[in-house]
């Protein structure tokens, strides 16, 4: 069955808002973590991803679904974090073509510090994005999803 011209419109203004959201609480959580942590929210987002692993590592493929980005973005930068010591790579010892990135000790201190100012921005912004009406609604759906498991792989 097609789409009427009214339920595109309506998917259009979800679609808006849903990104409105995620662009607010981004620029919220960015300032935040480049002020405190020299940190970008992408940087703090690898970082907690690999974190979160019980053995602090994914295959670079693993992280690039992980973290909604290119394998060449990924490459990147998880390049930059090696550069400043909080990562580091190395191939995967059954299969020599698949490389592992892993939290360091440096990345690990540096996340566990950047954490608290990261929930607390976190927080922020999606109080003042609750005051808006049209992003009400996605801010009580966030609200109430529940992650999944530690260590669980979530491309």
């Amino acid at each position: 069955m097609a789409a009427t011209a009214e339920q595109l419109d309506e998917l259009a203004r979800g679609w808006t808002a849903l990104a409105s959201l995620h662009a607010r609480i981004e620029t919220h959580v960015e300032r935040t973590l480049q002020r405190a942590h020299r940190l970008s929210a992408r940087e703090y987002s690898v970082l907690d991803a690999l974190s979160r692993q019980d053995d602090f590592h994914l295959r670079m493929n693993q992280l690039a679904d992980t973290v909604v980005l290119s394998q060449s973005a990924t490459t990147r930068l998880v390049t930059r974090l090696e550069d400043r010591g909080l990562l580091s790579r190395y191939l995967c010892p059954d299969d020599r073509r698949g490389i592992y990135t892993e939290v360091t000790e440096a990345g690990r201190r540096l996340l566990a510090e950047a954490r608290p100012g990261y929930e607390t921005a976190l927080r922020a912004a999606l109080d003042e994005a609750a005051k808006r009406p049209e992003l009400a609604p996605l801010v009580a759906a966030v609200e109430t999803l529940e992650a999944p498991p530690a260590g669980a792989y979530a491309p």
